[in-house]
């Protein structure tokens, strides 16, 4: 028997998964929240925007002023060590490959090249591949893969990610909107617990390879990935880039965050080196590398390029229409380059 309740949606007491182990159901649907939550550990009472009581600031920013706990959050009582750790790890011990695709530059296809390397795994019908967006104000993985209008399902094991094909599941704050033309504007903590909720409450399964789209820049999401899987380890990090060094300049210092917070950078990718004419196969140079491109980076940087991806306008198409474009277009100089940069991917980490 199967059935579909309304779950309430409170995230400052008890966890998601807590709430629905009470649930004496086989199956259980989440309807698509119309109030943004709280995150873990953040008072219903607390004002619109509360730091959070692990952050610095808490009980001395402005927006404290007037609330009930602000004595308590500015006390200096030490705080223990986060609770979510212990069952992340848990979760994560039945992950296999951990790869974190990122780039200090947005707009750079991290995403379609995130949705592709997935795809290219699941090729293989005995590999289990996930996908985690933790582009929290820009989730675009829910399009890429074709399942934008998808919701989230639960049982008493925790969140269940939405499936693509049977080998093949996503996790993204996309399938949580009331409608994609909603914006999400939350502060650090919010972002905090939707990413510790995603690690601890989806009910993953055995993965061989989980991808973990980041959005742009060194901030909040990128900061608290690292620290959620430190204990788990990941095996490394892709970085995305385009040829022109207003993207590259920023590359460098996603790669100089990924050296000091211990990740390791299995390599470059540089999106859009070029675009061949499928008529007259004559290339030309979109995106001029003034200062040397990926190539140049790679060398002045100490790490290995993985390979570039001629520009296909039949990408975006297949992003647009959530269709692998590794299948639709095979013959392809930018499928092949996708194939041969995975294979160098899984050669690296097998």
């Amino acid at each position: 028997m199967q059935m579909y309740v309304e779950v309430k949606w409170d995230w400052g007491s008890t966890s998601f998964l807590e709430e629905t182990r009470r649930v004496a159901t086989m199956s259980v649907l989440v309807q698509r929240p119309t109030t943004i939550p709280n995150g873990p550990g953040i008072p219903e009472n607390a004002p619109e925007h509360c730091p959070g009581p692990e952050s610095e600031l808490a009980g001395k920013s402005d927006a404290c002023a007037g609330c009930a706990n602000q004595e308590i959050c500015a006390s200096s009582k030490p705080k223990g060590p986060d609770p979510a750790l212990q069952f992340i790890k848990e979760r994560m011990s039945l992950v296999k490959r951990k790869i974190l695709v990122l780039s200090g530059k947005g707009g750079v296809g991290k995403s379609t090249f995130t949705a592709q390397l997935g795809w290219a795994f699941a090729t293989d019908e005995n590999l289990q591949t996930g996908i985690m967006d933790v582009d929290i104000c820009g989730p675009s993985i829910p399009t890429i893969l074709g399942i934008a209008n998808e919701q989230i399902h639960a049982s008493s094991t925790g969140w269940s990610p939405v499936y693509v094909q049977d080998n093949l599941a996503a996790m993204s704050v996309g399938f949580m909107l009331p409608s994609s033309k909603d914006a999400v504007m939350w502060r650090g903590p919010k972002k905090n617990g939707l990413i510790s909720q995603f690690l601890k409450d989806v009910d993953w399964g055995e993965l061989d390879w989980l991808v973990v789209d980041t959005p742009p820049g060194t901030s909040d999401e990128h900061l608290s990935i690292v620290q959620y899987l430190k204990e788990s380890g990941i095996d490394g990090a892709v970085v995305i880039t385009t040829p022109q060094e207003v993207a590259i300049q920023d590359v460098r210092r996603e790669i100089d965050f990924c050296r000091k917070v211990g990740i390791k950078v299995l390599g470059v990718v540089e999106n859009m080196a070029g675009f061949v004419c499928p008529g007259c196969k004559t290339e030309s140079q979109i995106f001029k590398p003034t200062t040397g491109g990926a190539k140049k980076l790679a060398e002045e940087m100490g790490i290995e390029l993985l390979g570039s991806v001629p520009l296909d306008p039949r990408i975006g198409k297949s992003a647009d229409y959530g269709v692998s474009f590794l299948d639709e277009y095979p013959d392809s100089p930018a499928t092949k380059a996708y194939m041969d940069i995975i294979q160098r991917l899984r050669d690296k980490l097998d």
